[in-house]
This record gives C-alpha cells, sequence and structure tokens, in this order.
C-alpha cells in the first residue's frame, strides 16, 4: 500500500489524541512511515485516514521535552513556509495573511513552551497551528513542490534524525540557494510579516535579513543543531539521496532543482 502509493478509500474510523504539535495527521489525510533497512520514507494518504474526531488537550504535551519540543514547532513552521508561501499568482492575500499568523504563533509560542513545558497557553497556540498548518485549508488549492520535507525525507529515511531538526537544517540553505531576483519580493515579505524586518530594503537585502532572522530562530531560539555534521551525518549518500528526492525528474516550485541542485544544498548543510 505504502510503496504502491495507493490511495485509501476504506478503514476503520480514526480518533487522534495529539500528544506532540507538530505533523497535522490530527487534522488530515497523511501519514509517513520509514523502512530504515531501505532508506524509504514514504506518504500514505486517503481522504478516510482523516480522523473522525481529534482531541487536542494541551495537558498531554506538558511532559514534551525541550528537543522534541523545538523539533515540532519547526515541522509546523515549515509545513506553511515549504507547503505554500511561494505560491505566487496561485494564491490569495486572505491566504498570505493566515499562513502568516500562523508561522508568527510558532515563532512567539515555541520558545514560551520550551522554557515553560507546562504553560497551557503556549502548547494550546502550537496545538492549533499544528492543525492549521496542514489540514488544507491555507493552501486554497495552490500547487507547490514541498522541497524541504522531500529532502527531508531522505535524511531520516538514511539517519536517525527528527524530521523537524533536519528540516530546520535544510530549509534557510534552500531559501539561500533559490534566492535571485524573482523568489527575493517573497523572502522579503516572509521576513517583514513573520520576522518584523524592517520596510525599505532592496527585495534581496531583504531576502538576505530575512534568512538570517530564520537562521537565528532556528538555531539559537530553538537551540537546533546547525550542520548535518554536528549529527554526525556525511556526504556519502547525498547523491542517492538527491536522486530519490527528484524522483527521476525535478523539484518545482519557486524554482526548479534537479538532483544536482538538491546534492548541492545537502552539501551547504554539511
Amino acid at each position: 500500500m505504502v510503496s504502491g502509493g495507493v490511495w485509501v478509500t476504506e478503514a476503520l474510523p480514526l480518533v487522534a489524541v495529539l500528544t506532540n504539535a507538530a505533523t497535522g495527521s490530527e487534522m488530515d489525510a497523511w501519514a509517513v512511515i520509514s523502512n530504515m533497512d531501505t532508506n524509504e520514507k514514504i506518504g500514505l494518504g486517503g481522504s478516510v485516514l482523516i480522523p473522525r474526531a481529534a482531541f487536542e488537550n494541551p495537558e498531554y504535551s506538558f511532559s514534551l521535552p525541550s528537543y522534541q519540543t523545538a523539533c515540532g514547532a519547526f515541522d509546523i513552521f515549515n509545513h506553511v513556509l515549504d507547503n505554500y508561501y511561494f505560491a505566487g499568482d496561485a494564491t490569495f492575500d486572505l491566504l498570505l495573511e493566515m499562513q502568516e499568523a500562523v508561522m508568527r504563533t510558532v515563532v512567539k509560542w515555541a520558545p514560551v513552551a520550551m522554557k515553560e513545558p507546562e504553560n497551557y497557553e503556549a502548547r494550546a497556540n502550537l496545538m492549533w497551528a499544528s492543525s492549521m498548518a496542514l489540514n488544507t485549508v491555507l493552501d486554497g488549492g495552490t500547487i507547490h513542490g514541498c522541497a524541504c520535507h522531500l529532502m527531508e525525507h531522505e535524511l531520516s529515511a538514511y539517519y536517525d534524525i527528527t524530521h523537524g531538526h533536519g528540516l530546520a537544517v535544510v530549509t534557510p540553505r534552500w531559501l539561500t540557494y533559490i534566492l535571485n531576483d524573482e523568489t527575493a519580493p517573497s523572502i522579503y515579505r516572509f521576513g517583514r510579516m513573520v520576522f518584523g524586518i524592517e520596510n525599505g530594503l532592496s527585495p534581496v537585502q531583504g531576502a538576505k535579513k530575512a534568512i538570517d532572522c530564520l537562521s537565528d530562530f532556528c538555531f539559537n531560539t530553538l537551540q537546533l543543531k546547525l550542520n548535518l555534521s554536528d549529527l554526525g551525518i556525511d556526504g556519502k549518500h547525498f547523491k542517492a539521496m538527491a536522486e530519490h528526492a527528484c524522483a527521476g525528474g525535478a523539484i518545482s516550485d519557486p524554482k526548479e532543482l534537479t538532483s544536482a541542485d538538491v546534492e548541492k544544498i545537502y552539501e551547504m548543510c554539511l
């Protein structure tokens, strides 16, 4: 079912009890499973996999360690940034505002939850952000490449790395790699609306500052290690990982990435 890409149409009804605000599975149609023996991390989807009910009690996440809180928080953040935010003319101002609100929520409340694990408001905001980030409300029918998730799934397939941490390592490098005159305005807007950087910069200057703010959030605020080498990962599998991430073609939007491009991004992460 998984390796064959079966869209599930029949299943027993599911009820979810959320304990980690991260992947959004409590309100979407998707799951992911890893086979470390074959170095595969593959998604499984189906409309019947959407839970019939989901209980989101912030108290159930009070015991979550700071590291997993940070990793989950960045997974939420990246679901929005990677999946929808750079859809260009295919999106609407209202959706952009909602996407930015979810990312701002993570920026505000993740560090609070890390320092005060039993802060009900912090945990509640992260849970709601988790659900909203991936329940399809924010995509509004856009087409997106999910570049960071495709690249990170290969890291998780080959190495024992927490998904959100892998995303945090990859995302600033991906933005740096795709930065050009066409992508700069959107990246600059992201920096202004999510991190509050100033108006009046050139698009490229503003985009670079936005990436710096994102890096500071990942590696200082969330206290995640900066490089793959810090996690004991080297480049020996990068070529195979890049080819598998591109599935024999290329990752689309906002800038097309070939397997050679993906390999270079991995190398930037070392």
